[in-house]
């Protein structure tokens, strides 16, 4: 857990927000000893800020990423028999006032959508869901299954692994499983090439189905609202580049 913790404070000290942050600072401290470099310091962390909050720039840093794998079809596979749907984790919080399918991260109820509706093609497939309780009183694979019956989804069908701390912890937890048989990896269109990536290693060959795109009809016709900056792309921009520290690791990692 501690390797765990100290990897996901690095992460995040390394994300723009705590970057940018950290020029203003540096802007403050050296305003009076140093007016020129802090002045220079300054324009620069507002032109990164503005460009990583401006629509064009944060689609182009995502998009890659989510165009790496089509949408899950049917008809591409249609002879096709799925032995497992797995869904993997992303989070939740408990509160007794909800629904489990209200106390889903956006992320997680994505995915969560996503394997219902191949679920629902796929009706022979056994689901996986996915996650521990990391700082929760339940696991996000206990929290999934909940959603996923009340959704429709049989209990039976539905296996839940509560160990994974991370993408790895479930390639390495869930590959033995799945190791050998057709199924199908849910998780959103930005983090895929690197989830494949992990259950490869771990010797199987999942068939990706990524959701939760953030970048939609790429070559439709653009909006003047898209040229003034917004946090929705912000976010655009720092999950890209999470995805991009998460690939260099996994490259160090080798």
């Amino acid at each position: 857990m501690e390797l765990f913790t100290l990897k996901k404070i690095i992460g995040q000290l390394l994300m723009p927000m705590p970057l940018l942050l950290l020029c203003l600072v540096l802007v403050i401290i050296l305003f009076n000893k140093k007016p020129t470099l802090a002045k220079w310091l300054l324009s620069a962390t507002t032109a990164v800020f503005f460009l990583l909050s401006f629509k064009p720039i944060a689609d182009s840093l995502i998009v890659n990423y989510e165009q790496s794998y089509p949408v899950y079809q049917q008809q591409a596979n249609s002879q096709l028999k799925l032995d497992y749907i797995v869904i993997l984790g992303c989070g939740h919080t408990t509160d007794e006032n909800l629904s489990a399918t209200q106390e889903l991260k956006i992320c997680s109820l994505q995915r969560l959508t996503e394997g219902v509706r191949i679920a629902l093609l796929h009706p022979e497939a056994k689901i996986i869901t996915s996650g521990a309780a990391i700082t929760d009183v339940s696991s996000n694979a206990v929290k999934v299954k909940q959603a996923a019956i009340e959704l429709g989804i049989e209990a039976n069908r539905i296996i839940t692994e509560q160990r994974p701390l991370d993408t790895e912890d479930e390639a390495n937890l869930i590959g033995p499983v799945v190791k050998g048989s057709n199924f199908v990896l849910i998780t959103n269109a930005n983090h895929m090439p690197r989830s494949i990536n992990y259950f490869v290693k771990a010797g199987t060959k999942p068939i990706a189905a990524p959701t939760g795109f953030y970048v939609k009809d790429i070559n439709g016709n653009a909006s003047w609202q898209q040229y003034f900056p917004g946090s929705n792309d912000l976010n655009k921009s720092e999950t890209a580049w999470y995805e991009t520290l998460g690939l260099i690791w996994q490259w160090l990692k080798r």
